[in-house]
This record gives structure tokens, C-alpha cells and sequence, in this order.
């Protein structure tokens, strides 16, 4: 039975599809008005098992990948890395909130065509940050980013702290004269009292479930925290395979699931989906009828284009030194996330992912590849996560074929400035400081990795995906309006990274659960409702 299963079949005040960063961080803050709430989620909770962190059985199995399969342009199977459960991929993500910079929400001109301006700005979004970073427990120190937007209020939480040898590489960055900084992140660590602290700062953060729930995401922040309420109900294992909508095609009248084996029909004054901006897209379209010819809200025709998922790599610096590194992700540099005095067009983010490890270089590495020699590179690498922005582009985008499947197709744009990042990174790693034992010979190399063998969709495509269903003051080229209703239906929301108009070149995953605060205020309103803020969870 679904979670406070104290509602009956009929109607509800609000359904939420979907309970990630977007709808899990909606049903949150809609919990204490008392109205009555439908969470609907596609999978289960993440079951607790020592699998958990276990890199062969996440990495290199698959096992809490969805099995779904998707297809290509032209035809060819897909298997998406991405995960169907209550609190959605942020039980899986590496937790690094950044807000997206000033500039962002404006026009940017790249080297690859023009990032287009939003139709709220920055000011609109600083308080919804700040309630956010608490919200999820974001752990950074103001002022050291140099593309800092200004903030309201400082982090809540303390920057977590470099090992040795990453405060040698942010000492060896600044001398060069950049401002490397501490990479913004949602875990429940307490490093002044570590007998205290949830967080035990491992090894497996980044892409794996938190098995003492001690990373910020949707299901511990957000969704537990909302059930305590009698008015919200969470339903499992419950797929939505489309909307119904009045004759006149203003309201949507039913959303219909699949769940256990049977067709069900729920129905709510207000609908929100957030299953992701792929699945999103995927809901909208199969959602097609006689007003709705080309799927709902899709007057405009942009619902499932202008797909993004950033220009990503991952690549490893070897050195002969080991890095013995355990929680990796504490540095990020932006300092050429714009134009700089060398190049007049933006570049983009460097970060880290989690500490890589044989199992996990496996499953990206040839078949003929002998284990013992990934093993080996693992425990010799930095390994860096480098991000930059692609543009919107309508041709890329989500579809559906005739049995119903996802289909997918995107060509990656904008890689200029995304080659030139890396030929920076090169020139620096190259530029270390001498090592009292190899000298400057120390530094090996720089190596493109690819995470997952045989994946088809670039890693980005899905991790970081945004833009589908995006928001504008136009109805003509827009799909949402500024508070993310669709412009043609009365009661149709939409709260994932959908609606971005832009990817920036960070991880999208504040800006939707800012975004999904900033919504929540405008659906109180819109009800009538005014009560006090759900309370955070108190963790260090």
C-alpha cells in the first residue's frame, strides 16, 4: 500500500509526478498548508544493502539502473544511466549544489551561438538559493569563487575541508593565479565533531546511494520530512502514462498510471509533473489529443526540443606519486567559466568527480584491459569532472515512436570552448609543483575516461538533462510561463529542470530545487494558503 494511504480514489488539491529535486522539494514545501497531496513515483525506495557501495555492483552491474530501454534517431537501443526512485536521481548524484551565476540568467554570447536570457532574473531567484542551501545542507565559504553571484546570506554550513593532497593542487592553482575555491556541497557532515556527524566522508558519494543517509538529497530532505504530514500521500512502483484533459483541453482531468499490473485514474485541481526533463517531455507528448494535437502545452511546438545536458568530460591526471584521496569532491575552479584576457568567449567549470577505482574504470575501460592495471591508474589519478555550456538547440531533442518509446536525439554544440578547458587543465597539471621525489616528470599525463561501457547517450546527456518544456513570457515560443503553469492549461505545472531556457555550466540540481521553492510561494498564493515553513531537518 502507498505510503499514508489515508486518502480514497477521488480528488485531491494537488498530484506531484515525480519526487526528486523538483517534486520532492515541491511536495516539501506544499506539506503543512493541509491540503491534500499526491506524490506519485515511479520506483521504490532505494533498498538499503551493502551493495550500496559497492563500486562493481553500481558501476560496473547496473544495479539500481532503470532497465528501460530508449532509442536514437535511428532507431539503435539506448540504455539510459539514470534511476527510478523516491527521492529520483539525487539519491545518486554527487550532491554538488552550485547556484547558477548572475550572468546566466542574461544572454551570453559563445563561440558556438548565443545562450538565451530568461524570463526572470537572478534577484527573482537569490532568496529561493538561500532557503535551498539550507534546505539541502550545503556546505561552501563566500567570496572565494570569482563568478560568485552576491548572496543574501552566507552558506549554513562550513566548506568541507581539502585532504592533503587536493590543498596541494588548490595551493599549486592559486600560485598560478587562479582562485580555485571549495566546490559547494549537500552532505550532513560534521567535521568539528566527527563521533557526531552522519556523513562518514567515504569513498562512495559520487553516483551511489547514501547507505547511512547522509547525503542531501530529495527523499532524506524532502520527502520523509513531508510525510510526517497526514495529508500527503506517497505512491510507489506507479507509473504516469498520460494526462486527460477537459473537452475544451484548459484543465487536465485525470492522470493516469500504471500500478500493479492495472490502469488507474487519480485527479487533482492542480497538477505538477517532475519526472525529469526527458521523462517530462515524454509524459507531455504521449498526452496528445484533439486540442492537443502535438501533445500538451505544445501549441509552440517546443515541447521535447532544445534539449541540453552540458558539454562534460571526465578525465584523469596520473602522476607516478599516488593520491590517496578519499572524498575527492572539495575543489572547483570558475575562472574560466567566462571570457578571460586569453580568450573572448566562455570555457567553462572545473571540478572533481568521486575518487575513481578499478571496478569503476572496468566499466568504461576495453574487455582486454587487465584489472590489476586499472587498480593501479585508480590509485595514481586525480580525476577531474569538466563542464561546459551547450547551447539550445530545437533539433535536439525528445520524441516519442509509435510503440510509445522514449526516442532521443542530440549532436553536441558548442565544444570549442569545452577543447580549449581542456587544454588548459593540461597546460596546469603540466605546470605542478616540483615533487621532492620525481621532480617535474611526476605528471604522466591527461586521459579522457568514459565512465560507462557502451553507453550510448553521453553521461551529461542524462546526469545533467534540462530544457524540454522551457519557460518565457511567449506563448509562442514558450511552453511554461514564469512561474512554470503551461500557458495553455489552468492547472498543468511543471517544476524539473524542463524549464530551463539555458544550461549554464554547473550542476543544475540547486536551481531546480531553488525553482520548486519559488513555485511552491506562487501555488500558496494562487490557494489561498499561508502557513508556517515545514522545519528542516536538524542533522550537523
Amino acid at each position: 500500500m502507498p505510503t499514508n494511504w489515508r486518502m480514497n480514489n477521488g480528488h485531491y488539491d494537488f498530484i506531484i509526478i515525480g519526487s526528486g529535486a523538483g517534486g520532492g522539494t515541491l511536495a516539501w514545501k506544499l506539506a503543512p498548508s493541509g491540503k491534500r497531496i499526491l506524490l506519485i513515483e515511479r520506483g521504490p525506495y532505494v533498498p538499503r544493502e551493502k551493495e550500496n557501495w559497492n563500486p562493481r555492483a553500481v558501476n560496473v552491474e547496473g544495479r539500481y539502473n532503470t532497465k528501460e530501454q530508449w532509442r536514437g534517431a535511428d532507431g539503435s537501443v539506448l540504455h539510459p544511466h539514470t534511476n527510478y526512485y523516491v527521492g529520483g536521481n539525487t539519491k545518486f548524484y554527487g550532491a554538488a549544489l552550485f547556484r547558477l551565476r548572475e550572468q546566466d540568467f542574461g544572454e551570453i554570447k559563445h563561440y558556438g551561438g548565443i545562450s538565451p536570457a530568461w524570463p526572470i532574473s537572478y534577484d527573482d531567484m537569490e532568496p529561493y538559493y538561500s532557503a535551498a542551501e539550507e534546505l539541502y545542507h550545503v556546505h561552501g565559504k563566500a567570496s572565494e569563487d570569482p563568478t560568485e553571484p552576491h548572496r543574501s546570506k552566507p552558506f549554513p554550513y562550513p566548506a568541507v575541508s581539502h585532504e592533503p593532497r587536493i590543498q596541494q593542487l588548490s595551493d599549486d592553482f592559486a600560485r598560478h593565479g587562479l582562485k580555485p575555491f571549495h566546490t559547494p556541497l549537500g552532505v550532513m557532515l560534521n567535521e568539528t565533531d566527527r563521533h557526531k556527524s552522519p556523513c562518514i566522508r567515504c569513498n562512495t558519494c559520487d553516483g551511489f546511494p547514501c547507505l547511512v543517509n547522509a547525503k542531501a538529497d530529495a527523499q532524506i530532505c524532502c520527502v520523509d520530512p513531508a510525510l510526517e504530514y497526514p495529508n500527503i500521500t506517497l505512491m510507489t512502483d506507479t507509473k504516469v502514462t498520460r494526462l486527460e484533459t477537459t473537452a475544451s483541453g484548459r484543465e487536465v482531468t485525470k492522470v493516469r498510471v500504471e500500478r500493479n499490473g492495472s490502469i488507474e485514474s487519480y485527479a487533482a485541481d492542480i497538477v505538477v509533473v517532475a519526472g525529469g526533463a526527458i521523462n517530462s517531455a515524454a509524459i507531455l507528448l504521449r498526452s496528445a489529443n484533439d486540442k492537443h494535437p502535438n501533445g500538451l502545452a505544445n501549441s509552440s511546438g517546443v515541447v521535447g526540443r532544445h534539449y541540453m545536458g552540458h558539454v562534460n568530460s571526465v578525465l584523469m591526471a596520473l602522476s607516478k606519486c599516488p593520491n590517496p584521496t578519499v572524498f575527492q569532491k572539495t575543489l572547483s575552479v570558475n575562472d574560466f567559466y567566462f571570457a578571460t584576457k586569453k580568450w573572448e568567449y566562455p570555457m567553462g567549470h572545473i571540478s572533481f568527480v568521486g575518487k575513481l577505482d578499478g571496478d569503476t574504470l572496468k566499466a568504461g575501460a576495453p574487455k582486454v584491459a587487465p584489472k590489476w592495471t586499472l587498480d593501479l591508474m585508480g590509485k595514481h589519478s586525480l580525476d577531474f569532472w569538466l563542464t561546459s555550456e551547450d547551447l539550445p538547440d530545437p533539433n535536439n531533442r525528445v520524441t516519442i515512436n509509435r510503440d510509445g518509446e522514449i526516442v532521443l536525439q542530440y549532436k553536441v554544440n558548442n565544444e570549442e570552448g569545452h577543447k580549449r578547458l581542456t587544454k588548459t587543465l593540461e597546460a596546469l597539471m603540466q605546470d605542478q609543483t616540483k615533487c621532492t621525489i620525481h621532480g617535474h616528470e611526476c605528471h604522466e599525463g591527461l586521459f579522457a575516461r568514459n565512465l560507462y561501457l557502451g553507453q550510448r547517450i553521453p553521461l551529461a546527456g542524462v546526469a545533467h538533462q534540462n530544457g524540454t518544456v522551457r519557460f518565457g513570457n511567449d506563448p509562442k515560443t514558450s511552453a511554461l510561463d514564469r512561474n512554470c503553469k503551461a500557458h495553455e492549461l489552468d492547472n498543468l505545472y511543471v517544476v524539473d529542470a524542463s524549464f530551463f531556457c539555458s544550461s549554464g555550466a554547473v550542476n543544475p540540481g540547486l536551481t531546480i530545487i531553488a525553482n520548486a521553492l519559488r513555485v511552491g510561494d506562487h501555488l500558496l498564493e494562487r490557494m489561498n494558503v499561508r502557513r508556517p515553513e515545514p522545519e528542516m531537518t536538524a542533522v550537523a
